[in-house]
């Protein structure tokens, strides 16, 4: 059974067709990529397969139960969502931050315990912030916020992850590092990934599967050795591109 599934998905935003009777399926185990040019729709798509905004027409399914079916605590134990940049809507603490996933599992009204705190703790320690635990979250910087904000998501644990660009705000070494751990995570629950990526080269290194939105009409998807050609990509990006290889590894690079 598919992890994540659309059937006859048809999304519009603004009067912009974004997709257009697009069915798709992800698998437990596959980790897609999704590539295209700004204003094409990725963060659109990602939202709407999360279940916060409604498709014009078709359905979304999540583990074989219709988006619409999920109760919204039992949902969130199994769909994490990172989106594109992290809002600071109330003061709190980075621990307190953090402690936000495990609200899904926690009974109503129900506070936080030992066993809570030392998974966040962990979190934080995994995602080299273990010394800000105090901090206020207001006086992190966008990379930290960034940080932070994965480290919210490997708390909560969740079986399939939606991610809108996660190396934002991010230097090299941590989008690297956090993107291995975001693997692992996924790897350990037997789930599945689907992110939105700026980085053609995060995507041939990190996923097996890619989504190139061409436009609406056009939307590529497949194996990575299969989509991330030459030609797919020149044709999704308008430019041309360079590929060259090392150890047989394929790297892509704008001429």
């Amino acid at each position: 059974m598919a992890l994540l599934t659309s059937k006859s998905l048809t999304v519009t935003i603004a009067g912009k067709r974004i997709c257009e009777n697009f069915d798709f399926q992800l698998e437990r185990g596959q980790y897609w990529g999704v590539l295209g040019g700004n204003g094409v729709g990725k963060t659109t798509l990602l939202l709407t397969l999360a279940g916060f905004r409604q498709p014009d027409q078709g359905d979304i399914s999540i583990d074989g139960i219709n988006l619409t079916q999920w109760r919204r605590k039992a949902l969130a134990r199994k769909l994490g969502i990172l989106f594109q940049d992290s809002l600071d809507t109330f003061p709190a603490l980075v621990i307190e931050t953090a402690l936000t996933g495990r609200h899904p599992y926690l009974p109503f009204w129900g506070i936080e315990d030992k066993h809570d705190i030392d998974i966040a703790q962990q979190a934080l320690l995994d995602v080299s912030m273990q010394t800000m635990a105090t901090r206020q979250v207001n006086t992190l910087s966008g990379g930290e916020r960034r940080r932070l904000a994965i480290a919210t998501l490997f708390v909560q644990n969740p079986l399939l992850w939606l991610l809108d660009e996660p190396t934002n705000h991010l230097d090299l070494h941590h989008q690297i590092s956090l993107l291995q751990l975001i693997i692992e995570r996924v790897d350990a629950v037997n789930g599945g990934l689907f992110m939105v990526l700026h980085d053609i080269n995060l995507v041939t290194r990190f996923c097996t599967h890619a989504m190139l939105i061409i436009d609406h009409e056009s939307i590529l998807c497949g194996p990575v050795e299969e989509v991330m050609t030459l030609e797919n990509l020149q044709s999704l990006y308008q430019h041309p591109i360079k590929e060259l290889e090392s150890d047989g590894i394929k790297y892509f690079f704008p001429e």
